[in-house]
């Protein structure tokens, strides 16, 4: 994405008015855009690059999920080379 200018139009998700709407550039930062505007609403925000914020459905899920993992023992480490067997005579 090159040759983007202040107030030109892009696609992007806002999130006040929950759909994939046009808005207009309001910051650059390099070669791409920082803040948007949504022309439907008004409602300035960072550029998301057309993707959904994640649900609370799913932050929970992550959350619970993460702490699963951190109440997972590590793993035993096995021993490196079994004890050896004792040989043993057998009486004849």
């Amino acid at each position: 994405m090159s040759d983007l200018r202040l107030g030109d139009v892009i696609d992007d998700f806002c999130v006040k008015c929950k759909r994939l709407t046009n808005h207009a550039i309001v910051s650059i930062v390099g070669d791409q855009a920082a803040k948007v505007r949504c022309r439907t609403c008004y409602h300035d925000h960072d550029y998301r690059h057309e993707q959904p914020p994640p649900s609370r459905k799913e932050l929970k899920k992550q959350e619970l999920f993460a702490q699963v993992l951190a109440g997972v023992a590590p793993e035993t480490k096995a021993p490196e080379d079994p004890p050896e067997k004792k040989k043993t005579r057998r009486k004849t």
